[in-house]
């Protein structure tokens, strides 16, 4: 009986060591990629929604989005502080300082509000995109395992298993988001860490296939912008297109980056105070910003900005020179209030404007070679991260036969943007570690 009840023992002993090794993790990545497609699914209801009852009315906007400007602003403020913006700034600060941050910005409280507040965003046309929200809900649930883990194993190396939680479900989170499992790999390695630890590498790729299968099976093997059509044949001009794209990607990202990162530098010093003094009045002023925008450009200014996108690389949407700088007005304006939301998907609209306006100076280029470098140079304009830019478009598109194309642009234009501001994630991180 002793030596059965030894052995019993051992084996549960065993089968717990099993269980906190990989079962937790495990369950954890499937959770991400399971949460990350009923999140999609939410926001395109709620846009949808959105276009449906703007269609009936012209008008709704002017009043729903101011409203739910001012409703989001205070109900972010009140239950979910932590949960505003992207949520990519909250990852890095954690991953960076996570013991002291990684509680208070990494929490189901943190998960909950930002799924239901950028919800209630995109339904009222605002510019965000889901993805990184996604990162954040993806690294929040992640993290939250970690309660079933004992103390010493949290405590291990100062926090290093917390870390390498949030880490895995941000990076599951995105790929999930784009189905693009080597932008998950990627983003996690330049964006969110800035290196690369082996012992970390197998966590990250585990939590990335868990969710990409979860992902795979409820939507299918798609392509987020489907395939663009190329022919053999590369004008001579490729080259000149690439890096003038590059640039001028480059000085719009930037910007960007500027007016979000010095806002007291250029709003006046009245709005300003009345901005501090009453946030949520602020917030219904966003709101009727955006609302003017959209309404004067037939809509086609809310939300993230995929049908357009997509309608431009697919030559089924014809949009004038001046939709990415009325996006990009209000983009800002979406994210100067604070509530909740992404800037990946609406940046990618922006760069696809740009490159759609230029096809009037490169006329003998194929359309779709020109959004999609301008795709890639914005995006990797506003994150300062190339290799991340890059990887994501090439897989949401297919755009393999443009991949040397698409590298230099993407390089070109973060180097521009570093002239006007330093990366924005890593700023934004910043102040919340100095909170």
């Amino acid at each position: 009986m002793r030596i059965s009840a030894f052995f019993d023992r051992r084996a549960m002993l065993r089968a717990r060591r099993l269980w906190l090794h990989y079962g937790v993790f495990w369950l954890g990545a499937v959770a991400t990629g399971l949460v990350a497609v009923l999140y999609a699914r939410l926001i395109d209801f709620g846009y949808d929604t959105f276009l449906h009852c703007t269609v009936a009315h012209w008008w709704l906007p002017l009043v729903l989005t101011p409203a739910i400007g001012a409703f989001g602003v205070w109900i972010t403020r009140r239950c979910f502080p932590g949960a505003e913006g992207s949520g990519i700034p909250q990852v890095i600060a954690t991953l960076h300082d996570g013991r002291d941050l990684g509680p208070r910005l990494l929490n189901l409280r943190i998960l909950a509000g930002k799924i239901a507040v950028s919800f209630l965003s995109i339904l009222g046309g605002f510019t965000i995109g889901r993805e990184g929200p996604t990162i954040h809900v993806g690294a929040s649930l992640m993290f939250s395992l970690r309660r079933f883990y004992p103390a010493r194993l949290r405590n291990l190396r100062g926090g290093e298993l917390e870390r390498k939680l949030a880490l895995a479900g941000a990076a599951a989170g995105l790929s999930a988001a784009f189905n693009a499992p080597l932008a998950g790999v990627v983003f996690a390695i330049e964006e969110l860490t800035r290196s690369f630890e082996q012992r970390t590498s197998g966590v990250l790729i585990t939590a990335i296939i868990f969710a990409g299968v979860v992902s795979l099976g409820l939507q299918g093997n798609y392509t987020y912008f489907g395939t663009i059509e190329i022919d053999g044949h590369f004008p001579d001009l490729l080259a000149v297109a690439a890096v003038l794209l590059g640039v001028v990607t480059g000085v719009a990202g930037g910007a960007f980056c500027w007016l979000l990162l010095n806002t007291e530098r250029w709003m006046p010093a009245g709005l300003v105070t009345w901005r501090k003094a009453h946030p949520v009045a602020f917030g219904a002023a966003c709101g009727l910003f955006i609302a003017v925008i959209g309404v004067a450009a037939g809509a086609h200014t809310f939300g993230s900005g995929y049908a357009e996108a997509r309608g431009m690389l697919e030559g089924s949407s014809q949009l004038g020179a001046s939709y990415p700088l009325l996006k990009m007005a209000s983009m800002v304006g979406s994210y100067l209030p604070g509530a909740p939301g992404g800037l990946f998907a609406p940046s990618l609209a922006i760069g696809a404007g740009i490159g759609n306006a230029l096809h009037l100076v490169f006329g003998q280029m194929q359309l779709p070679m020109l959004i999609a470098l301008g795709m890639v140079g914005y995006l990797a304009a506003v994150t300062q991260s190339p290799i991340t830019a890059f990887v994501i478009v090439i897989e949401m598109i297919n755009g393999h036969a443009l991949v040397l194309s698409l590298m230099a642009t993407a390089l070109i234009s973060s180097q521009v943007s570093k002239l006007f501001a330093p990366p924005l994630y890593e700023a934004l991180a910043q102040r919340y570690a100095a909170r």
